[in-house]
């Protein structure tokens, strides 16, 4: 199983990104998909969460309403639009994958059986 994480880059603040998880080696569509951070001298935290077959997401507190997770399971492919991004969201972000029994969009970072590489992205102001 591999999951690649791409898009990051450098950005101004107000500005937007574009996340791409692609996953190979596993039944995508049957999988969960987060997205995670993890910022200098942090823990890694969640940022969003997409369940398999009815797409339902989860985000967290600090990115509602500027990010918006997807995925495209013909692709194997998922994704997290990053709209009018500040410098507190700068960090390495990482996609992860976990098979979904439940169909609930809950992706804790000590569950999550697959983890790609993360891309970084910062944000200056």
């Amino acid at each position: 199983v591999q999951l690649q994480a791409s898009g990051g880059g450098s950005v101004q603040a107000g500005g937007s990104l574009r996340l791409s998880c692609a996953a190979s080696g596993l039944a995508f569509d049957s999988y969960k998909i987060g997205w995670f951070r993890q910022a200098p001298g942090k823990e890694r935290v969640g940022v969003s969460c997409i369940s398999s077959a009815e797409g339902r997401t989860n985000y967290g507190d600090s990115v509602k309403g500027r990010f918006t997770i997807s995925r495209n399971d013909a692709q194997n492919t998922a994704y997290l639009q990053m709209n009018s991004l500040k410098p507190e969201d700068t960090a390495v972000y990482y996609c992860a994958a976990v098979f979904d029994y439940s169909g609930v969009p809950s992706c804790p970072p000590n569950g999550m059986g697959y983890w790609g590489k993360g891309t970084l992205v910062t944000v200056s102001s």
